[in-house]
């Protein structure tokens, strides 16, 4: 009867995996972590910065499946249904811990902006079914999701045919602008190449930005959410405005940090909506040819 013993101690083991998981997210986590963050609000900016949230990222995003938090890319389905991870009540983009950790307000610090956008969208969708469209996004938000999070950059919006991520300083792998910039546009790369390997490939266009931005909670009330506002997320979104399919456009201050790399980008000068003088620019053609 061996065997029935073993097979006690496996159940027992995992009934205690599931309710430690589920104690840890859903109890534990929140209270310690608002506990700290009351003591220091950039409490979560420190945390990225000693390392800790990049390796409980690179643990997460390894457990199935999307959405996910979207600091610690902890699972909501799949593996986190199972666990019993559940999404702040408050604001289900987090878990629990992750949205008691978030800083009460921002602050001010250099951040690396990506926009990525279906370009054409309205007519791409035109003359296809609602389910083909809606595989489409599905598919653009899920390598954005999976391509961000390899790089330690987080996902600020999902919106429509839009992705918008952060780049942010606080974490070891960005530490400086220029690291931050290199992956940030190696991001873009792997991004835009992953979605043309598509059968169905997908016409998105990228535009990059880096500088001093108000990152945190923003809002009034009970509407807040994690994000970064300023010039520098502006422009960013003008310059993927920019962009054509399987184009990069990143700013003159991406570019002076990257430029041994990419000395073959093309410098343009373009004029943005919005911006009373124009702006100086770079695009790098990430896809040689659209099928």
């Amino acid at each position: 009867m061996i065997w029935l013993a073993v097979l006690a101690i496996v159940l027992a083991l995992a009934l205690a995996l599931v309710v430690g998981v589920r104690w840890f997210f859903n109890w534990l986590s929140p209270r310690v972590d608002a506990r700290r963050r009351a003591r220091d609000d950039t409490y979560f900016f420190a945390t990225c910065a000693s390392g800790v949230m990049t390796r409980y990222r690179w643990l997460n995003r390894r457990l199935p499946a999307a959405p996910r938090c979207r600091f610690c890319l902890a699972p909501f389905a799949g593996a986190g249904r199972i666990l019993g991870i559940k999404p702040s009540r408050k604001n289900p983009n987090f878990c629990m811990g992750c949205f008691e950790m978030a800083p009460l307000g921002a602050h001010e610090m250099e951040v690396g902006v990506l926009f990525a956008d279906i370009r054409g969208f309205t007519a791409w969708c035109e003359g296809r079914e609602p389910e083909e469209v809606e595989r489409a996004l599905n598919r653009f938000y899920a390598v954005s999701t999976a391509v961000m999070g390899e790089h330690d950059a987080i996902i600020d919006k999902l919106v429509g045919d839009e992705v918008m991520a952060l780049f942010l300083t606080s974490f070891p792998l960005l530490g400086h602008g220029s690291r931050a910039c290199a992956v940030m546009v190696h991001s873009a790369e792997e991004l835009l190449r992953r979605l043309d390997a598509a059968e169905d490939s997908l016409p998105v266009g990228v535009g990059l930005n880096f500088g001093v931005a108000r990152v945190g909670n923003v809002g009034d009330g009970a509407v807040k959410d994690f994000t970064a506002v300023g010039d520098v997320v502006n422009t960013a979104a003008r310059l993927q405005a920019c962009a054509r399919p399987g184009e990069i456009v990143m700013s003159d201050a991406v570019f002076d940090h990257v430029r041994d790399r990419h000395a073959k980008a093309t410098p343009v000068t373009l004029e943005l909506k919005g911006k009373t003088t124009a702006v100086d620019a770079h695009v790098l053609r990430a896809i040689a040819s659209r099928r």
